[in-house]
């Protein structure tokens, strides 16, 4: 949660975050603007590895003790999952996050006590994610257009 907070405050709140934002949405701008990319781009992949080192601290240290080759094989798919149901946003990484672990711990609990199958949470999760991911689908699919965003315009440009 801790991190989910820094990494909000440093995307938001901060010259570098900004540069981050910008260098990852258009980096021929950010050139421009006199942003160094090559270094910005260094920078978000040793964030990246931080986080995810993070991130695979907890079950190491706190579950098996050791790290072995057949550790969490399905982690960095269900870390994109989570992404994807958070918008990748800080805050919605982090809720989502926290209802993916709960549906985990708690399909284990349902299995142990009731004899409910541990596949029904994974099905919850794929219709979460299918429900998530299909207003977006079905509106590339179909060619339509999305809500109107923003339509002011903040400058006019050459000859306009």
């Amino acid at each position: 949660m801790v991190a989910a907070v820094v990494v909000w405050w440093l995307l938001e709140r901060t010259t570098l975050g900004f540069q981050l934002k910008a260098a990852g949405a258009n980096p021929d701008a950010a050139r421009t603007a006199g942003m160094n990319v090559p270094r910005l781009y260094l920078l978000a992949m040793v964030g990246a590895g931080l986080l995810a080192g993070l991130g695979s601290a907890m079950p190491v240290l706190g579950q098996n003790l050791s790290l072995t080759t057949s550790f969490a094989g399905s982690l960095g798919f269900d870390a994109i999952t989570v992404a994807l149901l958070g918008r990748a946003t800080p805050l919605g990484t982090l809720l989502a996050g926290l209802l993916f672990g709960a549906l985990n711990a708690g399909g284990v609990q349902m299995q142990a006590a009731q004899g409910t199958p541990i596949q029904l949470t994974e099905v919850i999760q794929a219709l979460i994610v299918l429900f998530v991911a299909a207003p977006a689908a079905v509106r590339g699919l179909l060619h339509l257009k999305g809500k109107a965003q923003n339509t002011t315009m903040a400058a006019k440009g050459w000859g306009s």
